[in-house]
């Protein structure tokens, strides 16, 4: 892995939320394939085992922990499962989120209150739990937050809760980077933009449309928003990820990096 120079994260021990499928589960795969021990947290226990049964030929070492992010010990659960499997904390990459697409007139407060538990009440209470690790280890430590463009720029009608929630991920990056520098710990975020995941199609289902039809609605997309002519993949998100934790990275806190193959240029 000595390879990898400055982006190497060989050695690091690492939390990835959401890492069962999609984004977080590409950013799983390259860690380990870089030689970091990864526990892979997600709310379904079937897919975490799955996802550390596929990443156990790797380099680096894994483990598997069924945890709903918003449950209020959340945190402390996933930090300390991770220093009794690896020895301690080096990074916390907060991917585990939602998207129910529901215009905000038709929104329950019910829905409401559960996207912001998840998107961004567990995110910022997983982070508040690695700090104090990272603050008693004493050598620093890295948090990376999975916002959205829509962070910075609205996609679509219904998504005024996700939205919401996102642009908090971002301002709750920068304040906490303000907070943690003293202890040498770097917190960031990464904005993707569309990323063709598992999860991607569930705001098309139930909407009556045929296959072809989601195509061809997918293809004009792509074709009216996205400058580079394709949607993203997890692992575009994956290797910001891992430059990110690396030292490459050593002088960044506070920043976001937008990976969206141009959609906020359009």
């Amino acid at each position: 892995m000595s390879t990898w120079g400055p982006f190497s994260v060989q050695g690091k021990n690492v939390v990835v939320t959401g890492g069962a499928m999609g984004i977080g589960f590409g950013i799983a795969r390259r860690f380990v394939e870089g030689g970091a021990n990864v526990l892979v947290v997600d709310v379904d226990e079937r897919a975490a085992m799955a996802a550390a049964e596929k990443l156990a030929a790797g380099p680096g070492k894994v483990a598997a922990l069924a945890l709903d992010v918003g449950a209020d010990d959340a945190g402390k659960r996933a930090v300390q499962r991770c220093v009794e499997r690896f020895g301690g904390l080096d990074v916390l990459v907060n991917d585990a989120g939602i998207f129910p697409q529901v215009p905000m007139l038709k929104m329950t407060q019910e829905m409401f209150d559960r996207i912001y538990r998840i998107n961004l009440r567990g995110l910022a209470f997983m982070s508040q739990q690695a700090g104090l690790q990272f603050e008693k280890q004493g050598k620093g430590g890295n948090i990376i937050n999975i916002g959205s463009v829509d962070s910075l720029h609205p996609s679509m009608v219904g998504l005024a809760g996700y939205d919401a929630s996102k642009g908090g991920v971002l301002m709750f990056t920068r304040n906490f980077a303000l907070e943690m520098a003293q202890y040498g710990v770097r917190v960031n975020a990464i904005l993707p933009g569309g990323v063709t995941t598992e999860g991607a199609s569930k705001p098309l289902e139930g909407s009556g449309m045929t296959a072809e039809q989601q195509k061809a609605m997918m293809d004009g997309f792509i074709k009216a928003k996205i400058p580079m002519r394709r949607m993203g993949d997890p692992d575009d998100i994956a290797t910001v990820a891992v430059f990110l934790a690396s030292s490459a990275a050593a002088y960044m806190t506070g920043a976001h990096v937008v990976v969206d193959g141009g959609m906020l240029l359009t």
